[in-house]
């Protein structure tokens, strides 16, 4: 696993083998970074990272010198290595949270411009994640959220949906507000 971009571009992130994640894939990740590249300036967003894993997406988000980057995750270990790691690489906009996400969701008051979030595949209520996303108004006007999701499983319909995109297993869902 690679950062792909931005001020830290090739660096080798090299997380514990026992973490409970499933990364988002480099040529996924490339290329959900090259529509994003397209639709976002990063240097002026606040971003969130929730189901954050190894830190895959906060680490390519900071790279690219977002003001922030909030990542959650359930597991200590998790939210231990990307902190661990951010400190060694003296990145400062990253944040972790050991947090349940739908929990999260439901009581932060921040606002974000991007939200990437990359669930388990198998948690039941991935299908209706955008909605609660969206009722407890956590994308600021203008902004974008993507969710990454097996290209089996579809996502409940939503009228803030823009693109859905298939890489392989995975898809990524877009919406903005």
């Amino acid at each position: 696993m690679r950062i792909i971009g931005g001020q830290y571009g090739g660096i080798r992130l090299n997380p514990p083998t026992d973490l409970p994640v499933r990364p988002t894939t480099d040529i996924a990740k490339e290329a959900l970074f090259n529509i994003l590249q397209n639709r976002l300036d990063f240097e002026e967003l606040d971003c969130l990272d929730l189901f954050a894993g190894t830190g895959n997406i906060s680490f390519e988000l900071a790279s690219r010198y977002v003001n922030s980057v909030e990542s959650i995750d359930l597991h200590f270990k998790c939210v231990q290595y990307i902190a661990d790691t951010a400190k060694k690489m003296n990145i400062v906009n990253i944040k972790t949270k050991k947090a349940d996400v739908f929990k999260y969701i439901q009581t932060t008051k921040r606002k974000f411009d991007f939200i990437f979030a990359d669930p388990p595949y198998d948690i039941p209520k991935l299908p209706q994640l955008a909605q609660l996303i969206f009722e407890s108004e956590l994308l600021n006007k203008g902004g974008l959220l993507v969710i990454e999701h097996p290209s089996t499983r579809e996502m409940d319909p939503h009228p803030n949906l823009i693109e859905k995109r298939k890489y392989g297993y995975s898809s990524f869902s877009f919406y903005t507000f």
